[in-house]
């Protein structure tokens, strides 16, 4: 990326956006100088202007809930620069995964692999911290013939709703399995997204 090129305001700054990689949902908004850029290029790790503190900071470096950079773009006037990143926690002070909570107007529409990788960054988190009480720490513990188990159980689950044309409980068992196998990607060391690029590497389209 060739920072001359970026438009920096009077104070030197500019906007930054983040946004999830994997989900395309935005995380955050904040402010960045050349320096700052030039961190998160060469650290691949969100980095920042602070306008009230006068300093550069780095997402995560006090929640340890840092960003891995995988892209940074311009837009069309060069005025505005674009983190694409994957989250390791939430982006914002709160504690919530995006800064963007408080809704003006209604929900928008449910988008599955947006809820996957919530749901799978959830099960990360509990394997990373085991917290007390955790159904994911606990399957985690007790290892991975376990948690292969309850895959092969709730597949079993989903076998007989359906047989039994029984759309609710399909619906409730389907989930049950997904979030089975999602534990299941974890353990392995994949995630939704190994698994969209397996899918899209598949798909061919019709001549």
């Amino acid at each position: 990326m060739d920072l001359d090129a970026v438009r920096f305001d009077e104070n030197g700054l500019v906007p930054v956006v983040v946004q999830d990689a994997r989900t395309g949902e935005v995380l955050t908004l904040a402010y960045a100088n050349r320096e700052a850029l030039e961190e998160t290029l060469k650290t691949k790790r969100s980095t920042f202007f602070s306008r009230s503190r006068g300093r550069l900071w780095r997402k995560g470096e006090t929640s340890g809930h840092d960003q891995e950079v995988l892209e940074v773009a311009l837009d069309c006037d060069r005025d505005a620069v674009l983190y694409k990143v994957i989250p390791h926690g939430p982006a914002c002070h709160t504690g919530a995964r995006t800064c963007f909570h408080h809704p003006v107007t209604g929900p928008a529409p449910l988008r599955l692999g947006e809820i996957l990788e919530k749901v799978y960054s959830t099960i990360l988190e509990r394997i990373h911290t085991l917290p007390e009480g955790s159904y994911v720490a606990r399957l985690h513990q007790e290892g991975l013939d376990r948690i292969l188990k309850k895959v092969a159980e709730e597949a079993g689950e989903v076998l007989l709703a359906a047989k039994n044309r029984n759309k609710e409980e399909l619906l409730w068992e389907s989930a049950d399995l997904l979030f089975h196998l999602l534990l299941t990607l974890a353990e392995a060391g994949l995630s939704p997204l190994d698994l969209a690029e397996t899918l899209k590497a598949r798909h061919r389209p019709t001549p």
